[in-house]
């Protein structure tokens, strides 16, 4: 691990946890596509730093609840779940194999907080302070099924709400939002062409 710490002050057991990481997904990922073959190599930068973008923007106080919806194979759930030990996720995604992979790596990497479930996000019930997700489905889509599971007690320094990782051109799917979302470049964050038009979006909720 050679990126994280430049941007990150960390624990020995977050170091410890980042490190066990960079193991066991290439592991899983000889025996489930998680990640393409050629981007496994970037691990530390495309996917667990990209992840911990929403920790820039939101050092998340104790005792928060975030779901992660469309977590794949734990991402951005399982990074920002070692950043942040004392709140507690959920980490849903209707694809059985891949939530297998998220589960087995927070179990390994002693994740006491995380649950993770095979689940589609249309029939989580619970409420939560935050929902996030990396580029699962458009936005609007994702606002109509998770706007139920956003509570209103506030904890954090900004609103209860949606945290989205994004890519490209964003401008359709802001656009029915844009008194409310706040859209912030991971590359104000984290130096690298990699983070090149990758967004962060914030919406209220």
């Amino acid at each position: 691990m050679k990126i994280i710490p430049d941007y990150f002050s960390l624990t020995d057991r977050q170091a410890e946890q980042f490190a066990q990481l960079e193991v066991l997904y290439p592991e899983w990922n000889d025996k489930i596509n998680l990640i393409s073959r050629k981007d496994i190599a970037n691990l530390e930068e495309h996917h667990l730093l990209h992840s911990l973008a929403i920790a820039k923007l939101l050092p998340f106080a104790d005792g928060t609840t975030i779901l992660d919806v469309g977590t794949g194979g734990g991402f951005p759930g399982i990074p920002l779940a070692i950043m942040f030990p004392k709140c507690q996720f959920l980490l849903i995604d209707s694809i059985g194999k891949k939530i297998r992979v998220a589960e087995d790596i927070a179990q390994r990497i002693g994740l006491n907080n995380v649950e993770c479930l095979q689940e589609r996000a249309e029939d989580e019930k619970r409420q939560f302070d935050f929902v996030v997700s990396r580029a699962v489905m458009p936005l609007p889509d994702l606002v109509k099924i998770i706007r139920k599971n956003v509570h209103h007690k506030h904890k954090n320094a900004i609103p209860n709400g949606l945290i989205v990782l994004k890519g490209g051109n964003i401008t359709g799917e802001i656009h029915p939002f844009h008194k409310i979302a706040e859209i912030t470049e991971v590359s104000d964050y984290f130096s690298g062409d990699w983070f090149a038009e990758k967004h962060l979006i914030y919406l209220p909720l």
